[in-house]
């Protein structure tokens, strides 16, 4: 693959009125190396293109940008989220994005109904975890502290510690959790 660096570095050396003299300068490199660079005739080393960036005060980004992978979107539309429950607890996906190994995320919506809890106290799981109280209040067990936690809250921690979400109350407690790596089936 061959990356046109060249109109980059010229416009920008116009624009900054620089002669190719004073930018090879700068750079360490020779006059017609830049010339022949400008022009695409010579694909330059990652070394002198990072010396004429820094000589020209140029963004790396910039000089990358035409160059950037396309990257997937998953759209999860509202009526394709699978939705499995336990006592008292509703999980509804959100997503789950999982590449080789140990890489993604797991998002849901949870809604604890009063007193219902989910998670386990015997023991955790690798990853991390995030999670953001809309509505309700709710109590979050890692290991042996216990946190309150009330709308717009959020807590994040390593999972592998035992950890408990619960509803101490008597209203419904909505919440958005995410786990990365994912887990599958959470609440289990």
């Amino acid at each position: 693959m061959h990356y046109n660096f060249g109109e980059k570095i010229r416009a920008v050396r116009e624009r900054r009125s620089l002669t190719l003299r004073e930018v090879a300068e700068r750079a360490g490199v020779s006059e017609s190396l830049v010339s022949q660079i400008e022009r695409n005739r010579v694909s330059p080393a990652i070394d002198t293109l990072l010396a004429l960036a820094d000589a020209l005060d140029l963004d790396l980004e910039y000089l990358f940008s035409d160059y950037r992978r396309e990257r997937s979107v998953r759209i999860m539309r509202r009526e394709e989220r699978t939705t499995f429950t336990r006592p008292g607890v509703l999980y509804e996906r959100l997503a789950h994005l999982e590449k080789q190994g140990q890489e993604g995320i797991e998002a849901y919506s949870i809604t604890l109904e009063a007193k219902a809890k989910t998670g386990g106290r015997e023991y955790g799981h690798p990853g991390w975890e995030l999670g953001i109280v809309q509505e309700g209040n709710a109590e979050l067990t890692v290991g042996n502290q216990t946190y309150e936690l009330s709308p717009g809250d959020s807590a994040s921690f390593m999972a592998d510690s035992p950890h408990v979400l619960s509803n101490p109350g008597d209203e419904t407690l909505r919440v958005f959790w995410v786990i990365t790596p994912p887990k599958g089936e959470i609440g289990n």
